[in-house]
């Protein structure tokens, strides 16, 4: 369990959004996560990233554990799971996005894994985090796509996207995620973006293909107020 202390999750976030500040977070898949390079690691990742999340699509029972352990000896920035499944759920971090998968239409992964994870999490200490998660056509077969067996939402559909926002919103969902998939050819347009934090009044993550500082900016331009990216960025 983490002893640290650090404002709510949840708080921080929103309190950044209303100063218009944006958010980075660095997405850390403990399966492909090199243990015995963390501090390499945590020292090239933007000086400006305000949060460590960590989850994949599939990961080794335990492996998150042992990753978090690691990355706590030698950082200070809040950890957040980003669960891929149940297994992955631990109180070493300090916040979880508790996800339901919007898009697919997957009952699995709209409810049953939340249900699934109610007694882990019944009585942690760990701030949830209610997320609609978004998967958007990234033009590559993905992992969470495979995993899930649902369909992401193609880029040309805004609509649809708009809608499932707001759904997800109007449901009680306190972030909305749009994700093109990890290793995506076309992260989310900017046309999504722009229309979906138009339309909503909760804060907006997106992530997936944006490995570069001009696609963040592009990204943080049409409205994300937070900017996820993997450990292949290439900031300057």
């Amino acid at each position: 369990m983490n002893n640290k202390t650090f404002k709510p999750i949840f708080e921080s976030i929103t309190e950044a959004v209303s100063l218009q500040k944006k958010l980075l977070s660095i997405l850390i898949d403990p399966d492909k996560f090199d243990l015995t390079s963390t501090e390499a690691f945590l020292n090239q990742i933007p000086k400006v990233t305000n949060y460590l999340f960590v989850g994949g699509s599939e990961v080794k029972n335990g492996q998150t554990e042992v990753v978090i352990d690691q990355l706590r000896q030698l950082s200070n920035l809040p950890i957040v799971l980003f669960p891929g499944d149940v297994n992955q759920i631990t109180d070493r971090a300090d916040a979880l996005l508790f996800l339901s998968l919007l898009s697919g239409q997957n009952p699995e992964y709209l409810i049953n894994q939340q249900v699934k994870s109610i007694s882990k999490l019944q009585h942690s200490s760990l701030e949830l985090i209610p997320t609609g998660y978004i998967l958007i056509d990234g033009g590559v077969p993905t992992s969470v796509l495979k995993i899930s067996q649902t369909k992401a939402i193609p880029q040309d559909q805004v609509s649809i996207v708009v809608h499932t926002a707001l759904a997800g919103q109007f449901s009680g969902k306190q972030l909305i995620y749009l994700e093109a998939g990890s290793g995506a050819k076309c992260p989310v347009s900017t046309e999504i973006i722009s229309e979906v934090k138009k339309n909503i009044t909760i804060p907006l993550i997106v992530g997936g293909g944006i490995k570069t500082e001009f696609q963040m900016e592009k990204a943080y331009k049409a409205g994300a107020d937070m900017v996820v990216m993997g450990n292949a960025f290439e900031l300057t």
